[in-house]
């Protein structure tokens, strides 16, 4: 049995207990969640209480998370994951951290390298790679029935994080949170566009702030040029618009199709050829939709995190590497902090390419 522990007890936390204990319920899981710890202690308690897990602790600390159990769960502000990974890596224990990894390129290239060193195993929170409509995609693009992909438009926009079902006050605060809608939000854009249409040559990005609060973008339009040939613009929006929570829209023109989605979980695909168009379902592996969850937006919102967290707990009982690594947020995280020096330099593009650098006077290759 593996012993599961949470630092942190926010919404994302709950998105992955309430999965985890479906699974434990479902019989799909062989563990039980130990151990929580908050700052705020009732926090933690209702949190134990809200999953049901009434054998769980509610403790002082993240190295008392590390000493009762076997995967630490890091899902705290982002500020704050180095300290946790801190002290799981000194019990030994297995590492589950959510994006992004730090606030920045920097900090994020030590924590990684922290975890290489204490060669525990380790896996990021990059979801997005696991949702069926994606992984449809990406095999759209290897088999090559629509040809080479040419243009992807990218949009992804929800109200301001610090308000509504989020209500998380230290989104708007860049010391907490590193920056806005870019490395908070579309780290996951970044990640899946690499996931399915390979390496990126080129990025410039502009970016700008509405809201006010310093530092923390609620706009980016990010330009990416991949080795493939493909060109993508992804457009990242925090808004104050209330009934709209997290959206994505996804359009691919092929050379001999056109692809779109707009939802970022199960679809499904809508696929334009000359021949006519086809809605494509892409539905979740059964035993996910067997599992103790309510059939509403709740329970599929928590089904979306489901095959992740068990390849993570899969992983650490059989004493192998989970995916996606590190590694995999590290290079979404090059690539964010990319854009946000073409966005410091009015819009300079910044060459990953060995044989072009950017210019003296721009942003440098990272």
């Amino acid at each position: 049995m593996v012993r599961i522990g949470f630092v942190g007890s926010g919404l994302i936390a709950w998105a992955h207990a309430l999965g985890i204990k479906a699974m434990i319920d479902g019989g799909v899981l062989d563990a039980a969640i130990t151990v929580v710890h908050d700052p705020r202690q009732r926090r933690a308690e209702g949190f134990i209480d809200a999953v049901g897990s009434p054998g769980a602790a509610a403790v002082a600390d993240a190295g008392e998370v590390a000493a009762g159990a076997d995967a630490v769960f890091v899902c705290t502000p982002t500020a704050s994951h180095r300290g946790a990974v801190d002290e799981a890596l000194a019990a030994g224990r297995a590492v589950f951290c959510e994006k992004p990894l730090d606030r920045d390129l920097a900090r994020a290239t030590a924590l990684v390298e922290a975890v290489t060193a204490a060669g525990v195993p380790s896996q990021c929170g990059l979801v997005l790679r696991s949702a069926p409509v994606f992984r449809s995609l990406r095999q759209l693009v290897v088999d090559g029935t629509l040809g080479d992909p040419m243009a992807a438009v990218f949009r992804d926009d929800q109200y301001f994080p610090i308000q509504g079902t989020y209500a998380s006050q230290w989104r708007a605060d860049v010391a907490q949170a590193g920056g806005g809608c870019l490395i908070e939000h579309s780290i996951h854009d970044v990640d899946i566009l690499r996931f399915c249409f390979g390496d990126v040559d080129r990025v410039a990005a502009r970016t700008a702030n509405h809201a006010g609060h310093e530092a923390v973008e609620d706009l980016a339009a990010v330009s990416l040029s991949f080795a493939s040939g493909l060109e993508a613009q992804l457009t990242s929006v925090w808004h104050d618009i209330l009934s709209r929570g997290s959206t994505r829209r996804v359009e691919v023109f092929f050379r001999e199709g056109m692809v779109w989605l707009d939802d970022e979980f199960r679809g499904p695909l809508h696929i334009q050829t000359s021949d006519g168009s086809e809605t494509r379902a892409c539905p979740s592996p059964a035993w996910v939709d067997a599992l103790p969850l309510a059939d509403d937006a709740v329970g599929l919102a928590i089904r979306a995190y489901v095959e992740a967290d068990r390849a993570f707990v899969d992983a650490v009982a059989g004493h192998s590497a989970p995916e996606p690594g590190l590694e995999v947020a590290l290079a979404a995280h090059r690539l964010v902090d990319a854009a946000y020096r073409s966005a410091a330099h009015d819009g300079e593009p910044v060459d990953f390419r060995p044989a072009r650098s950017a210019p003296a006077s721009g942003p440098t290759q990272g």
